[in-house]
């Protein structure tokens, strides 16, 4: 500890120790000390000279502070001092401000160090193991340290990292720390992991980096958030740049529709910070990458319908028409909207149907337009919104209509600007930008539409009062003449080049006027400067163009008298020399690479995209050989292609006979496919039906065998060997006999069930009939008749007894009476005789209405049991006719089975009498059986 006092700073008597010779002392520490708190100090004593002596300690401690890696895991401190040392030595990012050379020392120690330290791969691999170390002190050290060796040497750290274990997967885990710190670093390491490395890019994809990236942008507050959303979108712009996979994946994980709050902007736009312009810019630039023109056709198709279909062209659209958005921000914006709109016919209609907020509503493509021809905005704005119009009209035909609609004469509005005054104001003003951006605008309103080439032949110009109306190609051709500005005779040439390319009609007019093929000859016939080759270039193009699509409806300027001039007036040598200035130009190559028109400045905007193409398809394989042939060639050429077309002809009408007939084929095939199944049906079922035939075949001719034998069996009863022959024959007969025995038996049978069947049932019906007979009827009605009579009788019984008891009542009252009034008895007065005799009458009543109760009683019993007795019989007959049903239905079974016996014992006896036996009806045998009867009566009475 002494010693590194004095290391650090304490006071010591002698000379002082250099630099390395302290880093020398301090790496023996670190390798010799067996105590950790030794070797922790010794690390941080590194630590703290690792800036100041960044190369000896490089030199002298890198493989030390490794060692401390690899055995010290347990002791986090001393695992963050050795990273945070290491990452000193490599990084090369200085504080201070240092000249270029010092800077590039700087540099190249940096990349020495880190090579040095990965030429062991498994150094990286120890990195990628720490980072699973939660402690803070270990893990962000350890993400600077790889970003970085990244930073210095990312190929070859990628390459290790990708072959690495879980490498990929843990660099992950980054995005998903607590801790904001490490987080953000995570995101710059995986920035440099990304870049140029489509393998790594597709396992950071498929490791569900879209879904944590984009969770990340909206906690932040997405376009209105910090630095980490930068960070985030940059990240999101490494995975998918030229990456087709991750694109696809991010399309069909519907992030796409996630992207689309993140263009909602307010109604006050004022004041935006500079860090949500940066954001906002990035995100545009994501939404491009997804629809670049460089991608697979099918890719941007799927992503622009996508980005129709979720409204993100309608937000896009919002931006383009809302105030106070930075311009920048307007500038990519339209660049965002072209390429999402560019070759899609949905989009392009949506974006034809944008009006503007402005009193009244115009057009967005107009308000664009003004934007385009109008000197004062800037340059890049004017490029964005050309693309824009070209990008709108690229494979529309719709929108080109619509475009060159506005300059015919029976759709002018005098009362509104529409897009083609705008083109055409633009096309003839003093701007020089103004006119090539307008031809260009134009041009691509032509572009591969033979129609509206047609049709832009009908414009007419008003040049000044008193003067007839020009046609607008004549008005082109006029400008040209006068010997305006380069960039405005280029744009000219170009808008007539694609115009009368593939278009006769139009190769007529340009001809038509006397002095357009003098003033291309005399251009292209001059020496003039470097400025001007270019402009000889594109005049040989024309008058090529008009060559070779001419009709030679004009006498004078056939194709044949075109190429003598030329070759009078400019040599056919010359002229092709001339012809290859349009691709020799600087700027040709850089216009070729992409359709977006990107110019440095305004005076190099010269050539366009679509152009460049249609100069590749003419220049060589087309203008060239028309002006090199003869006329003798020519004829030779059109008739090898009348020839040609009579052969295509031909070969159309054999290819249209090849396709009936294939369809004959085809349906001749399903024909015969049909017929060979019926056939292979048909073919089973006879090989069925022979080998039956042939079973019955087998069973005649045996049949046929046994009868002949048994005949010569008959006719030589006396050989001996022909019951040896007929041994087969006579075993089947006596089979056949005991079958018919058995048979007979069993009608036998049958016949007496049914003969007992039909007793039963007969009495069955005796007994139901019986049951059903009026005689129990009547018996039960008579009970109930006497017993009414009987109750009847009660009840005068009853009221004469009520009626005696009455008087005797009134008897006793008048006895009473008398008897107290002691009165002599008069005449009236009642004797006891006739009170007795009164009694005597009730009493003999009384027992008189006894027996009759009793009478009554015994009858209800008897009715009740008579009752019971006749429910009994019911019961009863209804159990008889079921079984009588049931014997009904036994009988018919009977009858059947009798049916089914008859009939075997038909097909028997049919069977013996085809064998040649003698067999005797039952009606024989009924009459044999009488005959026999008969007889034996016959006997009887002889006897």
């Amino acid at each position: 500890m002494n010693f590194l006092r004095g290391v650090m700073g304490g006071q010591a008597a002698g000379p002082q120790p250099t630099g390395a010779e302290t880093i020398q002392k301090l790496c023996d520490r670190v390798a010799s000390s067996t105590l950790l708190e030794d070797r922790r100090d010794a690390v941080r004593a590194l630590k703290s000279l690792s800036k100041k002596y960044r190369m000896e300690v490089g030199t002298q401690a890198m493989d030390h502070l490794v060692t401390i890696l690899q055995t010290d895991r347990s002791d986090s401190e001393i695992l963050g001092y050795s990273l945070d040392t290491l990452y000193n030595i490599i990084c090369n990012d200085e504080e201070e401000e240092q000249d270029e050379n010092t800077q590039k020392q700087t540099d190249d120690l940096g990349t020495l160090f880190t090579e040095k330290f990965i030429q062991d791969p498994e150094r990286i691999t120890l990195l990628l193991t720490l980072l699973e170390e939660f402690d803070f002190h270990v893990r962000w050290p350890a993400v600077k340290l790889l970003t970085a060796l990244l930073k210095s040497q990312g190929t070859q750290v990628q390459g290790i990292i990708l072959v690495s274990p879980m490498g990929v997967s843990r660099l992950m885990d980054l995005l998903a720390d607590s801790r904001e710190v490490i987080r953000n670093d995570g995101l710059l390491l995986l920035q440099q992991l990304t870049k140029g490395n489509a393998a790594i890019q597709k396992i950071v994809a498929f490791e569900n980096a879209f879904e944590r990236l984009l969770d990340i942008i909206t906690e932040e507050g997405s376009s209105d958030g910090g630095i980490v959303v930068e960070d985030c979108l940059l990240l999101l712009l490494n995975l998918l740049k030229n990456n087709s996979s991750n694109q696809n994946f991010f399309k069909e994980g519907s992030y796409i529709q996630r992207m689309k709050p993140w263009f909602e902007v307010g109604d006050d736009n004022s004041g935006w910070s500079a860090q949500k312009v940066t954001n906002l810019h990035l995100m545009l630039q994501l939404v491009r990458v997804m629809v670049s023109p460089v991608n697979s056709p099918g890719a941007t198709a799927s992503c622009q319908k996508c980005m129709f279909q979720c409204g993100l062209l309608q937000q896009l659209c919002t931006i383009l028409m809302a105030t106070g958005v930075p311009a920048d921000i307007l500038t990519e914006t339209i660049n965002t909207v072209s390429e999402v709109i560019r070759g899609s016919q949905i989009n392009q209609d949506y974006f034809a149907s944008v009006n503007a907020p402005s009193n009244p509503p115009r057009p967005a493509i107009v308000v664009l337009l003004m934007s385009m021809v109008n000197e004062r905005q800037p340059f890049v704005l004017r490029c964005a919104v050309l693309y824009c119009f070209q990008c709108f009209l690229y494979k529309n035909q719709k929108g080109q209509g619509e475009i060159v609609a506005t300059l015919l004469p029976s759709t002018i509005d005098a009362n509104s600007i529409s897009a083609g005054q705008l083109l055409c104001g633009g096309l003839f003003s003093a701007d020089s930008l103004s006119n090539w951006c307008a031809a260009v605008a134009l041009a691509h309103a032509l572009q591969d539409n033979l129609t509206q080439k047609e049709q832009l032949l009908r414009v007419q110009l008003a040049t000044s009062l008193g003067k007839p109306p020009v046609s607008l190609l004549q008005q082109c051709t006029n400008i040209l003449s006068q010997g305006s500005k380069v960039q405005t005779r280029v744009g000219l040439l170009m808008l007539l080049c694609t115009w009368i390319s593939n278009c006769p009609i139009a190769v007529t007019h340009f001809l038509h006027n006397q002095d357009n093929v003098p003033f291309l000859t005399a251009q292209i016939s001059e020496n003039l400067g470097e400025d001007e080759r270019l402009v000889q270039g594109l005049c040989a193009l024309l008058l090529g163009i008009c060559i070779y699509y001419n009709d030679n409806s004009l006498e004078n300027y056939t194709k044949e008298k075109l190429k003598q001039l030329i070759e009078k007036r400019i040599g056919k040598e010359n002229f092709v020399e001339k012809l290859g200035f349009i691709t020799k130009h600087e700027l040709y190559s850089r216009a070729a690479l992409k359709p977006q028109p990107v110019f440095p400045s305004p005076e190099q905007m010269l050539f366009d995209h679509e152009f460049t193409k249609l100069v590749k398809d003419l220049e060589v394989s087309v203008i060239t050989k028309a002006v090199h042939k003869s006329s003798e060639e020519e004829k030779k050429e059109e008739e090898v292609k009348k020839t040609l077309e009579q052969h295509d002809n031909i070969v159309t009408q054999y290819k249209e006979l090849i396709r009936e007939q294939d369809a004959q084929i085809q349906e001749l095939k399903e024909q015969v496919a049909s017929l060979s199944s019926q056939n292979e049906q048909m073919q089973t079922t006879v090989t069925q039906q022979l080998s039956q035939i042939q079973q019955h075949k087998d069973q005649y001719n045996i049949l046929k065998l046994k009868l002949g034998k048994e005949s010569q069996s008959q006719s030589s009863s006396n050989q001996g060997d022909s019951s040896q022959v007929n041994g087969l024959q006579t075993e089947e007969l006596a089979q056949l006999r005991e079958e018919l025995d058995e048979l007979r038996k069993q009608h036998a049978l049958l016949q007496t069930q049914l003969a007992e069947r039909d007793a039963l049932i007969t009495t069955l019906q005796s007994s139901s009939q019986t049951t059903e007979s009026p005689a129990g009827g009547s018996d039960h009605t008579e009970l109930q008749q006497e017993l009414e009579d009987l109750k009847s009788q009660v009840q005068s019984q009853s009221l004469e007894i009520s009626h005696l008891k009455t008087e005797r009542q009134e008897l006793l009252r008048r006895a009473e009476a008398e008897s107290s009034s002691a009165a002599p008895p008069s005449d009236g007065s009642l004797d006891a005789s006739a009170v007795t005799e009164l009694e005597n009458r009730l009493a003999a009543q009384t027992s008189e209405t006894e027996k009759m109760k009793r009478s009554m009683v015994e009858l209800e019993q008897q009715l009740a049991a008579a009752t019971s007795t006749a429910a009994i019989l019911q019961t009863e007959k209804e159990k008889l006719k079921s079984e009588v049903q049931e014997s009904k239905k036994e009988q018919d079974d009977l009858l059947m089975l009798l049916a089914d016996q008859d009939q075997k014992i038909h097909s028997l006896k049919k069977r013996l009498k085809d064998l040649g036996e003698t067999v005797e009806d039952e009606d024989d045998l009924d009459t044999k059986d009488q005959t026999s009867d008969d007889d034996d009566d016959d006997e009887d009475e002889d006897e």
